[in-house]
């Protein structure tokens, strides 16, 4: 008697457990039970919890270029960041329209919510705001071209281009197996390499450094994307490098990602002299090598892929936090505004 109530009071509790523990990233793929605002919708459509991924890499570059004693140019950073973050929403609402259109944002899809395959947003319309938002950083841009001449017009086009081409096109990037790489390149080497160059600041090995480091944690994160989505894209013909490698190889590629900021550390450390505070995200990165080994794939991923643009942007403020309590206590001027 005694065995059969203690079944009948913890089965149940059981069930509950589980329930509680699938229902966060269920409710990251089921229709809004409440009728949402257009601000709401286009926040949405927006993909605020990425933006992060085009603010560090400005946000790093800056204090690179001003531990390498370049004066700060707080305007010229501030440009150089809403152009990036309108570069990114671009590219996320154009992807959102064209993932729809080429059929790849199914009833079957593991992923967020996407405006336009749910209906809360037609297509002319996101397109529209897509190029809206292009046609935005083209705009912040010019500053920028004017004073960086002609580097920053090859950096800016090249990244306008491949936003809009990114799901767009005959051949769009988000459809091979060079997603990652674009990745790399412009969330990470070309972007700190920007942002210096537009400080004022030398290109050298410390600034590739520095790069490579933003870009594969932001690969990172394409890889988790892309691991989450290798049922619905292999139905779709989209062969990405994770529908190419199988999830034994996404695992390897996740951690190979994951330890370059502190493997690369070293070269950065000798091309340019930095405290080694953002060692300290190392356990961090290592628990989610671990998690991401261990999840079977699906909508479970959606909040470890979240918590992969939170290890970036964990990284960038340990290594903000770091230069500056470095500069303020030994070279003050950095904080005169030019």
């Amino acid at each position: 008697m005694t065995n059969r109530f203690l079944l009948r009071l913890v089965v149940p509790l059981l069930h509950r457990n589980k329930g509680e523990r699938t229902m966060n990233t269920a409710t990251l793929t089921q229709a809004p039970a409440r009728p949402m605002s257009r601000a709401a919708v286009w926040w949405l459509a927006a993909r605020p919890h990425t933006l992060g991924l085009s603010a560090m890499p400005v946000l790093a570059g800056c204090a690179l270029a001003w531990h390498q004693g370049a004066a700060p140019r707080w305007g010229v950073a501030l440009l150089a960041l809403l152009s990036a973050i309108c570069i990114q929403i671009g590219t996320n609402l154009l992807n959102d329209v064209g993932d729809f259109e080429r059929g790849a944002d199914g009833p079957d899809r593991q992923g967020p919510l996407r405006a336009t395959a749910q209906g809360l947003l037609t297509p002319h319309e996101v397109r529209c705001a897509g190029l809206g938002a292009l046609a935005a950083a083209f705009v912040l841009g010019v500053p920028l071209v004017w004073l960086g001449g002609w580097p920053i017009v090859i950096l800016g086009l090249l990244s306008l281009v491949c936003g809009w081409g990114y799901t767009s096109g005959p051949h769009p990037i988000a459809y091979g197996s060079l997603g990652e790489v674009f990745v790399w390149v412009f969330f990470g080497v070309a972007a700190v390499a920007g942002v210096c160059w537009l400080q004022g600041a030398p290109l050298n090995a410390a600034t590739f450094w520095m790069g490579h480091i933003l870009g594969t944690l932001a690969a990172a994160v394409m890889l988790v994307n892309n691991t989450r989505d290798m049922p619905t894209d292999a139905a779709a013909g989209r062969c990405t490098l994770a529908v190419r490698m199988g999830r034994r190889g996404c695992n390897v590629l996740y951690a190979v990602l994951l330890a370059q900021p502190y493997l690369a550390w070293p070269l950065l450390y000798k091309a340019q002299p930095i405290q080694a505070w953002t060692m300290l995200t190392l356990p961090w990165a290592l628990w989610l090598v671990v998690r991401f080994a261990r999840h079977p794939g699906g909508q479970a991923l959606n909040v470890l892929l979240a918590r992969t643009v939170r290890l970036q942007m964990g990284w960038v403020a340990v290594l903000l936090l770091g230069l500056l309590t470095e500069h303020f206590v030994l070279q003050p001027r950095l904080f005169i505004i030019r």
